[in-house]
């Protein structure tokens, strides 16, 4: 079976937005625990815009404009980058808001169907395989521009990984990536660094993991075909909260809900129903099922889920109804759980997020 997943770098524009939406929920859970927020970011080219809604009972202590350009110096857009933050023209018009915003908070004010998905091993963080050796090397990548064999390069970038399973078989075929460089790099140095640091990853993972059976010397690699990438970030593409769901979720072969996740306190049922799923199929795979994909429907002003569905391959616990009620979940997660870094695509990777590590009988 062909197994295909997809990643981009913490600078692609996509995901600074997902980024900027998170760092601004994170101040607000700074100054009041129960804060509500619902913000949408946009970017293109030098201009950053900004919707939505916040509600504090103390004003945040960050304006807009200071938290876009700190998220944009921490990815990576800096001085001697092709996109310098410190150049975004911010216009935002987000209602800020200082008043109880429990009234929005405290309960389910939104319908939604979310999707929780566990399967294989730790091993994999209970993710699909081709869909964890993309965070592995998302993760390389992104340490690598930041400090590593390709510093100072990115941090805008996509990849693509594919893989041919059979059975407990991985077989590592293609990885086609696209990376920002300087104008100055020599693009044939940018190629041997990439390559050198998705061959050290993926040595270690071998190294934990015998599934993982391709010899890398097998593995086709195409780096930046399309020729040198230096006009990348907000002026290659422009950027939105929400559009990287399948890469934020389980990779393309799961279903995913009908809700993004950055852009919302934890309290939005989008979002705590996304994560709560997750925990329960974890929790299912532990327990000895194979495979677990759990839906939830949830309707406003309802704290239980209209529906509880779960497809199990082979034999784990399920979770009482009670598990899922919007009041429990709160108190098993803390809102100041979301943070900037999290958006980079972190949700279901992080082993220090609890709803990725479950619980076993064992």
């Amino acid at each position: 079976m062909i197994r295909v997943s997809e990643m981009v770098l913490p600078g692609h524009p996509d995901k600074f937005c997902d980024q900027v939406a998170d760092a601004i929920i994170a101040e607000c859970v700074k100054i009041d625990p129960d804060a509500y927020g619902q913000v949408e970011v946009s970017v293109w080219s030098d201009i950053v815009w900004l919707s939505g809604g916040i509600c504090t009972r103390r004003p945040i202590k960050k304006t807009i404009p200071k938290i876009v350009l700190e998220t944009g110096l921490a990815i990576g857009y800096i001085s001697g980058n092709h996109i310098d933050a410190s150049r975004y023209k911010v216009t935002s018009t987000i209602c800020q808001r200082v008043g109880d915003p429990a009234q929005w908070s405290s309960e389910v004010n939104d319908q939604a169907v979310v999707i929780g998905w566990a399967g294989y091993d730790d091993k994999t963080r209970y993710l699909p395989p081709e869909h964890y050796l993309a965070h592995i090397f998302r993760e390389a990548l992104a340490e690598s521009c930041r400090g590593g064999l390709l510093k100072g390069q990115g941090p805008d970038g996509k990849f693509v990984a594919r893989l041919r399973e059979e059975g407990d078989r991985w077989r590592l075929e293609h990885i086609l990536l696209t990376i920002q460089h300087k104008e100055s790099a020599a693009v044939m140095d940018v190629c041997r660094a990439v390559v050198a640091t998705l061959e050290s990853v993926y040595m270690q993972l071998q190294a934990r993991d015998k599934r993982w059976c391709a010899p890398w010397k097998e593995v086709e690699i195409l780096v930046n075909p399309n020729g040198p990438l230096v006009r990348a970030g907000s002026d290659g593409d422009n950027g939105q909260t929400g559009r990287k769901l399948v890469a934020d979720f389980y990779g393309p072969r799961i279903p995913i809900g009908g809700g993004a996740l950055s852009g919302k306190q934890l309290s939005h049922i989008d979002r705590l129903g996304a994560y709560s799923a997750r925990d329960a199929a974890v929790r299912a795979v532990q327990s000895g099922a194979k495979e677990c994909l759990l839906r939830l429907t949830y309707a406003p002003n309802t704290p239980e889920p209209l529906d509880v569905f779960y497809e199990l391959s082979g034999r784990g616990k399920r979770q009482a109804a009670e598990f899922f009620h919007h009041g429990a979940m709160m108190e098993r997660y803390s809102p100041d759980l979301i943070s900037r870094r999290m958006a980079e695509g972190r949700h279901f990777f992080d082993r220090l997020l609890p709803w990725n590590t479950g619980w076993s009988d064992k």
